[in-house]
């Protein structure tokens, strides 16, 4: 039996996916390559895959329903990751449609898949954008999550009200995992933590959005793939279908001032820093609970940021060294 894996050229599905083919398994992923970040990186994240006999690539659209059926039909699948989406609050300001094509579309098809096929379990990648508003720290999965503050957040909050009616109706057996700014190597190249390296590295200067008092639950990527890997297993309880939602992040918020202080010992430079407000679309903390996952996944991450960073820019420098 294989995992399918969507968004397998991505950030954590390309991660995912080599641990699996590590560990043996048959590994079937989707992607659809699109331009939203440097084609190249994702190429690059394929091509570690490729080497494994028991990987298997389809460049498909997820909207596109009979493509979709077709590639597929025949495989034998018992889990599914669905880690594509489109990425980005701020993205979504002005290409709103994207969204709702990738994270509404694309994950409506995978739910009818598995409706189809109520053996498989899809374990799904939801947000801790979702929180959006809430103002009681840390984050839970029992707080209320009817605030988004962007579009992307909104997308994702639909992607669980789907799931838990597609639960309901149909009786699958589904897992939402709420990330929580996840970082390391082989990251995103739009993400904060990329984006200051490379600048610090050039002597240029950093945009340092909330004046960089803002506060983020960064959390590493190995402890990410932790937790997914425990949600595959997770067995639920016998009976009508379920759909439980986790929080996967490092329970440790640090500030945005912090984390460029931490990288710039690592690089041993200074950031010239330019200080702005807060964008719209962002929060000024995410701190995740992770009392839940602890218990029901035994989820423990165990990567301090500083030395993630020193991961991340080891691997950074390398990679730009590659390219």
């Amino acid at each position: 039996m294989s995992t399918l894996i969507t968004g397998v050229a991505g950030f954590i599905g390309s991660r995912l996916a080599l641990k699996l083919l590590s560990q043996n398994k048959t590994v079937i992923g989707i992607d659809n390559l699109n331009s939203y970040y440097d084609v190249k990186l994702k190429k690059h994240r394929l091509n570690f895959l490729k080497k494994y006999k028991k990987f298997k690539f389809m460049k498909i659209e997820l909207s596109n329903k009979l493509l979709l059926e077709k590639k597929i039909k025949n495989e034998k699948i018992k889990t599914i990751c669905h880690l594509a989406a489109q990425a980005g609050v701020r993205y979504s300001f002005d290409n709103p449609r994207v969204y709702l094509k990738y994270n509404l579309d694309g994950f409506l098809e995978i739910l009818e898949y598995c409706r189809k096929r109520p053996y498989i379990k899809l374990v799904y990648a939801s947000s801790s954008s979702v929180y959006g508003k809430n103002k009681k720290i840390p984050f839970s999965i029992k707080d209320n999550v009817s605030s988004p503050v962007s579009l992307y957040a909104a997308t994702k909050m639909a992607n669980e009200l789907m799931a838990e009616s597609y639960k309901e109706l149909f009786s699958l057996k589904l897992i939402g995992l709420r990330f929580f700014t996840v970082y390391g190597p082989w990251g995103r190249p739009d993400m904060a933590i990329w984006n200051f390296t490379e600048s610090i590295l050039k002597d240029e200067s950093i945009k340092v959005f909330g004046r960089g008092k803002v506060s983020r639950d960064f959390t590493y990527i190995d402890d990410i793939i932790k937790g997914i890997l425990s949600a595959m297993n997770y067995k639920f309880h016998i009976g009508k279908g379920k759909h439980v939602i986790f929080n996967l992040g490092n329970n440790q918020p640090i500030s945005v001032n912090q984390m460029i202080s931490n990288l710039e010992k690592i690089l041993g430079k200074k950031a010239k820093k330019i200080y702005l407000p807060m964008q719209p679309g962002d929060v000024k903390k995410t701190f995740a609970d992770i009392d839940f996952s602890r218990k029901e996944l035994k989820y423990e991450p165990s990567t301090e940021l500083y030395q993630g960073l020193e991961k991340f820019v080891n691997w950074f420098k390398s990679y730009k060294k590659i390219i």
